[in-house]
């Protein structure tokens, strides 16, 4: 029989669970979800407690994810820490608000060879209030023997004002645990889980010009802040630069030329690595980057939102700061 430890939260809450997962884990059983956009490997760094009493050595994955205050201060990694005594935590309020979703799946529409668009219908509770560039956690059931469930972190890419339902746009990642799932194993009318909104990646209250850097699924919190923008009549001047790396992986761009339409200072410009012989491209050529840094002009005066891979972010960063664009003024989303 497994033995069982017990948990105080904020000095106000205590839970008993059993040991031998992590505390991330533990807690998601009794629906106290922590952001993670790794989904519990290590790697983000996003779901962070402060261990007040019981706390082992810390250890040596967690010691880049953490700042020396951090580490003074007894903040830990929940998903890091396995449970095997009694501990006390601090849990920020606002993410003991987070709820869980039941949701059904409504819609699954090929976007290209490797990304899908999915669309959940909310049943309980039946609406959702987010912010445009956030994220929920995607639960991925044990559908095949030795899988346990897990969570993925998937940015919102719907409208904020269709309050019932949410859409992901997922890419295959071989191997992956939950894309499998999404790819090989959801269909239309099936239940799934969410929990939810996360993060503080979205569009600042000011006038300054906006450069948008996306490739790939990191198209989801752009096109989500795109709605808000038309929503909001959002007269701000931005330009949208999304990369891939051929023609046949570009994917919306109808939908974002209704949204130049709608926004007369929004310029999108689509960027391709390498076309095909066969490929007919007469748009902007080479990496992502290489374009901005060939049009943007007065960087120092724009901010950026920034969403794709690490590597995609860190080269982003780089150009934008040797254009002259203050650090503060960078935002992004890295999906790891």
């Amino acid at each position: 029989m497994a033995a069982i430890s017990r948990i105080d939260i904020n000095g106000e809450k205590q839970i008993t669970v059993k040991d031998g997962n992590s505390l991330l884990t533990e807690l998601a059983k009794k629906n106290i979800f922590l952001p993670t956009a790794c989904g519990g490997r290590g790697f983000c760094g996003l779901c962070k407690v402060k261990v007040t009493k019981g706390a082992r050595p810390i250890l040596p994955k967690e010691i880049p994810l953490l700042s020396e205050e951090e580490r003074k201060n007894n903040f830990r990694l929940s998903c890091q820490i396995k449970v095997c005594n009694d501990l006390a935590i601090e849990i920020p309020k606002e993410l003991l608000a987070i709820k869980e979703y039941a949701c059904k799946c409504t819609g699954i529409r090929d976007l290209t060879g490797d990304i899908k668009i999915f669309t959940f219908e909310l049943i309980e509770p039946q609406t959702i209030d987010f912010i445009p560039g956030q994220y929920i956690q995607l639960l991925s059931p044990p559908y095949a023997k030795g899988i346990e469930e897990v969570y993925r972190a998937y940015s919102i890419a719907s409208d904020r004002q269709n309050k019932n339902s949410i859409e992901l746009i997922i890419r295959f990642v071989p191997g992956g645990i939950c894309t499998t799932y999404c790819f090989n194993y959801l269909k239309v009318g099936d239940d799934v889980k969410m929990n939810g909104p996360y993060g503080d990646f979205y569009l600042s209250n000011t006038d300054t010009p906006i450069v948008f850097i996306a490739g790939g699924t990191g198209m989801a919190p752009i096109r989500s802040i795109l709605y808000q923008m038309v929503e909001t009549n959002c007269q701000r001047y931005a330009t949208f630069y999304f990369g891939s790396n051929k023609v046949k992986e570009l994917f919306l761009l109808n939908q974002m030329v209704n949204f130049e339409k709608q926004l007369p200072n929004l310029k999108f410009v689509p960027v391709v690595a390498s076309p095909d012989k066969d490929e007919k491209w007469d748009g902007q050529q080479g990496l992502v980057t290489q374009a901005v840094q060939r049009d943007l002009k007065n960087a120092h005066e724009h901010e950026a939102y920034l969403c794709g891979s690490p590597g995609m972010i860190d080269a982003s960063i780089d150009v934008l700061k040797k254009l002259g664009m203050p650090e503060q003024n960078v935002y992004f989303d890295k999906f790891a």
